[in-house]
């Protein structure tokens, strides 16, 4: 294929697909039979079941990459500690944390934030190479035959995904650098005819032009062999914005597989420096400092207003609940999360009230799971609900690790938990996200998080998707519950949230990572997708004893 043939097949492919996407940008809040999206069916629910009806505020934990508690769409709706006096230097309630008016951050230090941060896999071959790099197999002595069977998987994965990832870097770079060089080129050629006949050029004008000179003469061949391999009559311009489209993405592509291979990869990068943490200190807690946004917020920004972005002031999007806080807390790098931070931000959303915690984040590898398992079972014993976004591998979770999970190393698991798949607005073979995980005894349900439009840094709003998505859209449906039924302890919640999923009786999805149709009921232990409206209509039959104060 030529250079200039591949240029217009990505023109076309991308202008399909924008054409394709006619889903409402609040698809997630619709109802399925009046507004014919897989939705949880929020709006259905608040015009109805919930109007006029009294709620009380729910505290809202997310642990993330950080929240811009400052966006017209979240500042009304962010968790203020009103026993910390702001930036008074002084940890004026006590609990360790200074100034943690917003939440706090465990992936700060006095220095400055962590934003990009090694892969667990990479840390965890690093640890153990110099030990069994050189050794036989034969003499790996019986105490240690349990971790070399453990290093033989940290190997094989390592240096299976970072030459991967080194590739796709390669080939990505590649591409970007040849097709932005030619985009600039083109983008010339475009300028000099234009100003030469004093109007924007077509495919059908450009034709006509007689270039007075060599190099309009260039220009005009350029374009019209690009152009050729396009059936329909379009401006230049046009067709330059749709490349332009396409450079942007493949630069997202260069973006996102150097960073993996810069950082998540790179054995010799080393991010706790910015923290000042003592590394080997396992139950060290108050590290960190107050930034709750921190350099890069966009991801955790995006979650906050899935579940709650203010529904009442009539700009940007509605978040699912309608009288939440959200408090964030950060442990979340551009990379892998590590045990010690997800431990000390459950402790401290558990500490300071939350009850709820949304997570949307994982990892294939837990080297101090205990302390997240201790962490977990410390939240449970309060009462709190834990949301788990399943993981974006397509993988059966079932039969792959995903951290954290539900179980503990030491038996039994957490009663509170809930793991989320994500789901597309169609009730088709497409119905379930290509990317999201899945498992009939590991994960719940399933919950809107393709094509997700939400809050973003910045007072801007973005498409995102994912199971990211999907389990902030299931706490927030929690969030609702608790707020209209307070006092609904967090097994009822859960009980309630699997109990009132739709059914889709019969539905054959494209299983994620396969070509492969199977039923959606297999993909999760409930077979459902959750919805706002059957859950408030459960909940109001569910007898309840008040909370003691």
């Amino acid at each position: 294929m030529t250079l200039t043939t591949h240029w217009a097949a990505a023109f076309q492919a991308e202008n399909q697909d924008q054409d394709t996407i006619t889903t409402p940008s609040d698809w997630f809040l619709r109802d399925p039979q009046d507004d014919h999206v897989q939705g949880v069916s929020a709006e259905k629910a608040y015009n109805t079941l919930l109007k006029g009806k009294p709620s009380k505020t729910v505290l809202v934990a997310v642990i993330d990459s950080g929240i811009d508690v400052d966006h017209e769409d979240l500042k009304d709706i962010i968790w203020t500690n009103e026993d910390e006096i702001p930036g008074n230097g002084i940890d004026d309630d006590k609990n360790g944390y200074i100034d943690d008016v917003h939440g706090w951050n465990f992936i700060g230090g006095k220095s400055g934030n962590v934003n990009e941060d090694t892969y667990e896999v990479t840390r965890e071959y690093k640890r153990l190479k110099p030990k069994y790099e050189t050794i036989e197999e034969a003499k790996v002595g019986k105490k240690d035959k349990a971790e070399y069977e453990y290093w033989k998987r940290v190997k094989f994965k390592y240096e299976r995904d970072f030459k991967a990832n080194k590739d796709q870097y390669d080939e990505y770079n590649g591409q970007y650098m040849m097709y932005s060089s030619a985009m600039k080129n083109l983008t010339f050629c475009d300028s000099i005819l234009s100003r030469s006949v004093g109007k924007p050029l077509s495919k059908s004008t450009l034709e006509a032009i007689n270039p007075t000179s060599d190099t309009l003469r260039q220009a005009k061949t350029i374009l019209v062999e690009v152009l050729g391999s396009i059936d329909e009559d379009i401006q230049v311009s046009e067709f330059l914005e749709g490349l332009q489209r396409y450079v942007d993405m493949l630069k997202e592509a260069v973006d996102h597989f150097g960073t993996a291979v810069n950082y998540g990869y790179n054995l010799d990068f080393n991010s706790r420096t910015v923290v000042g943490d003592d590394a080997k200190n396992l139950t060290e807690k108050n590290y960190g400092n107050n930034d709750v946004a921190g350099p890069d917020p966009k991801h955790g920004t995006h979650v906050a207003g899935i579940i709650g972005a203010n529904r009442k002031n009539d700009i940007g999007v509605k978040g699912i609940a309608d009288n939440v806080r959200i408090m964030s807390v950060r442990a979340v790098p551009n990379g892998d999360e590590r045990d010690k931070d997800v431990a000390n931000a459950i402790i401290y959303a558990t500490d300071n009230g939350a009850k709820i915690i949304n997570m949307s984040f994982g990892k294939a590898f837990s080297p101090n799971k205990e302390l997240v398992d201790k962490a977990v079972k410390y939240a449970v014993s309060k009462g709190v609900l834990l949301v788990h976004a399943a993981g974006n591998d397509g993988d059966n979770t079932d039969m792959e690790s995903n951290f954290p999970n539900r179980k503990f190393l030491k038996g039994g698991e957490a009663k509170t938990w809930l793991e989320i798949g994500a789901s597309s607005w169609g009730a088709d073979s497409n119905f379930v996200g290509s990317f999201s995980n899945y498992g009939k005894k590991s994960v719940d349900l399933f919950s809107p998080g393709v094509q997700i439009y939400s809050t973003t840094p910045d007072n801007t709003y973005e498409n995102l998707q994912g199971t990211s998505m999907a389990s902030p859209a299931a706490a927030g449906v929690a969030a609702v519950l608790l707020s209209y039924f307070p006092d609904l302890s967090a097994a009822q919640l859960k009980d309630i949230l699997r109990q009132s999923t739709r059914k889709f009786d019969g539905l054959k999805v494209i299983k994620p990572g396969t070509h492969d149709e199977v039923p959606f009921s297999d993909l999760s232990n409930t077979g459902g997708l959750v919805n706002v409206y059957e859950a408030v209509k459960l909940a109001s039959t569910i007898k309840t004893q008040p909370k003691s104060k």
